[in-house]
């Protein structure tokens, strides 16, 4: 999939036309997790086209608490991108700080268009064309606030991206490590690889550095997806924790599972669940490795302590599978595959449509739907409509009435009556007369 990243100056709304694009708010609130967190990234759909979209933040070259990492992360996001949009003001002159990143666009060679901001009437149009100093073929006026400009945009950001195709895919799994530094996702990918029952037939490059390894276990063929990318650039790119984010999203995108690894030693923080969330948001397979195990003291108390700790954290994700490993001395690692195929197995289930309506029947009959002003929800049908992750269309009187606890109940009762874990599953509603 195509990148995106949005660069400028702070003030000039590049927040604004980031939210636009993407058609969220800024900070998505996940409520079952407990989750806030502000968005760098989004995915965009425009007609036939998907790409990822990248926020830099504002960059700030001419003061004097400019420092250095601020260019490299603004460099490395250009370096992810495939095409940059250059976010400037449309109500103020051209400022030395758009000249300097201009400069930093041009060394790029990548394709950049210039979207001249706050441009909300006729009036206005005319002071697009002083942006043409900057030296770029595109210059586009928008206005991100009153959504003027954007189709023309997302024309022209999309015009040489290849269409989503509906390639029929192989039956291979692609799996990915994922995680926070240091929690120990290269050992473990060293660690599986060199596991008696796998043999490792050949390496693959893909695009920008990063490279997917196909292996055979037990007989069958995987991939597991590499995460690590631009090693080229040293170790001083690794240090943006942010931008490994780009990194981390495109190898969920190509994984059919994400194994979230966690470091035993240091427990659960914030990113942990933050990085999960974005398996989640992409619909993949979740399972968690809690990686480090030789370092625990007392392992039947150490794991019902974090069997404990995970079902409060991952309150969003309670369908992971959970192991508990150590890449260093190999302990345990027989318990990662099993966990990795059987989710990938129960996201490809298909559940007939009979006993569907026969278990979900039953689950109506026994707790049936809160009224809402005199009214209350029916369910006519129930039907299978996908997999990768599963999804159920529910044919009822009216959408309207689904309470979100109720939905939940529903999604438990999928759950305890079919063998869905480790993978998220969709649940659409839908009117009878649609």
């Amino acid at each position: 999939m195509n990148t995106v990243c949005l660069i400028g100056r702070p003030n000039t709304g590049k927040s604004s036309l980031f939210n636009r694009l993407i058609g969220e708010k800024k900070s998505i609130i996940m409520d079952e997790a407990g989750i806030t967190r502000d968005r760098i990234y989004g995915k965009v759909t425009y007609k036939d086209k998907t790409f990822h979209l990248i926020d830099t933040g504002g960059i700030d070259l001419t003061t004097e608490s400019f420092n250095e990492s601020i260019k490299m992360q603004a460099e490395l996001a250009i370096t992810e991108a495939d095409v940059a949009i250059f976010v400037v003001d449309g109500l103020t002159d051209l400022t030395e700080n758009d000249r300097k990143i201009a400069n930093i666009l041009k060394r790029s060679n990548k394709k950049v268009i210039v979207a001249v901001n706050k441009i909300d009437n006729r009036q206005r149009e005319e002071n697009i064309y002083s942006f043409y100093e900057l030296g770029f073929d595109k210059v586009i006026p928008v206005s991100a606030e009153h959504k003027l400009g954007i189709d023309t945009l997302l024309e022209e950001v999309t015009k040489d991206f290849n269409p989503n195709l509906d390639l029929p895919k192989d039956d291979v799994l692609r799996f990915s490590f994922i995680g926070r530094p240091n929690t120990g996702k290269s050992s473990l990918t060293n660690a599986l690889l060199n596991e008696e029952r796998v043999i490792v037939s050949n390496v693959a490059g893909t695009t920008r550095d990063a490279v997917d390894t196909k292996f055979n276990y037990d007989g069958n063929p995987y991939v597991v997806v590499d995460t690590a990318g631009l090693r080229k650039k040293g170790k001083v790119f690794e240090s943006v924790e942010k931008y490994s984010l780009i990194r981390t999203l495109k190898a969920i995108d190509e994984s059919d599972v994400c194994v979230l690894v966690i470091n035993a030693e240091e427990g659960i923080i914030e990113h942990d669940k933050h990085i999960a969330s974005y398996a989640i948001d992409a619909g993949k397979c979740l399972v968690i490795a809690v990686n480090k195990w030789d370092t625990v003291n007392n392992e039947q108390e150490a794991m019902k302590k974090w069997k404990m700790l995970i079902k409060n954290e991952f309150q969003f994700a309670q369908y992971a599978k959970v192991v508990y490993l150590s890449a260093k001395t190999k302990k345990r690692i027989h318990t990662l595959m099993p966990a990795i195929i059987s989710s990938y197995e129960n996201a490809r289930r298909e559940i007939k449509t009979s006993v569907l309506n026969d278990v979900i029947g039953d689950a109506a009959l026994l707790h049936p739907a809160p009224s809402y002003k005199g009214r209350r929800l029916k369910i006519y049908f129930v039907n299978q409509s996908g997999v990768l992750p599963p999804k159920f269309t529910f044919n009822v009187n009216n959408k309207g009435l689904v309470h979100f606890s109720y939905e939940r109940y529903l999604e438990n009762t999928l759950r305890d009556n079919f063998e869905l874990e480790g993978t998220p599953i969709v649940i659409q509603f839908k009117n009878k007369n649609e």
